[in-house]
């Protein structure tokens, strides 16, 4: 149960070149969650998705590296989004106009593992936020949330100070609760800036908003990101971290969303 929650915790990122199948795959329970898409070419076919036909220089000095398809997000929900798993061909027809003929182009998908069951719950800021699971289960986190968020919240309602709808978040809210309840029964914890640091400008009002799950198995251990997997285990959805390749795909396609 452990590396089930492990893999739920996870975001993972996958790739593929035109002409290639991407395939998106959860564990059993859950189901895929996107959470951003590229598709285009921001970096040169000798660095990724090599072209399959020979090239001169000069052709390759030519090829555009600033192409991006806006429609790439939206598809990905739509062949996706709350199945276990997807598969399809990757090539520009699928994403409506081709805005750089000629220039070969490949998918990035950043994606989690959403539980099919969880619960949420809200606490505003300086508010205690307690957790239970009934007897013989234990609490496994999906995510947290610490700030503001664009759409603000139902609970928690902003006062108007003039100030802009800004949204901010803390970077360890997550880890911070996966620490405090991960493998709990039970489990409290203040919506607060002492907890989790001040994400946002001062006087802004901010709210915690937990998702988790409750499951039978006494056995939940802490989760440790930062661990490959254990020495003879096989996974096809490999974690963001393991493969410097993936590593690699997960640093563009964050910069691609930090520029858009």
């Amino acid at each position: 149960f452990a590396g089930y929650i492990s893999q739920v915790l996870k975001n993972y990122t996958d790739h593929a070149c035109d002409g290639e199948y991407v395939s998106l795959r959860c564990p059993h329970r859950t189901t895929i969650s996107i959470q951003s898409s590229f598709y285009g070419r921001i970096v040169p076919s000798h660095q990724m998705c090599p072209s399959r036909y020979p090239h001169s220089y000069a052709t390759l000095i030519k090829e555009d590296v600033a192409c991006s398809v806006g429609t790439s997000l939206q598809k990905m929900l739509d062949e996706c989004q709350d199945r276990r798993s997807c598969q399809f061909l990757v090539n520009s027809r699928l994403f409506g106009t081709d805005p750089c003929p000629g220039t070969g182009k490949y998918l990035l998908v950043w994606y989690k593992c959403r539980p099919n069951e969880y619960k949420s719950k809200v606490a505003c800021e300086d508010d205690k936020l307690r957790l239970s699971c009934k007897k013989s289960m234990v609490i496994a986190i999906y995510s947290a949330i610490f700030g503001r968020t664009q759409g603000g919240s139902l609970e928690c309602p902003y006062q108007n100070l003039g100030m802009p709808m800004i949204e901010c978040q803390s970077a360890t809210a997550l880890q911070l609760m996966i620490k405090r309840c991960h493998g709990k029964r039970s489990c409290s914890i203040y919506a607060s800036t002492y907890e989790f640091g001040d994400p946002c400008y001062p006087g802004i009002q901010k709210h915690l908003n937990v998702i988790y799950t409750c499951d039978n198995t006494p056995l939940l251990l802490p989760v440790d990101e930062t661990q490959p997997p254990a020495p003879g285990s096989s996974s096809s959805m490999e974690p963001v971290g393991v493969s410097t390749e993936m590593a690699l795909l997960s640093n563009l396609l964050a910069a691609y969303a930090f520029i858009t």
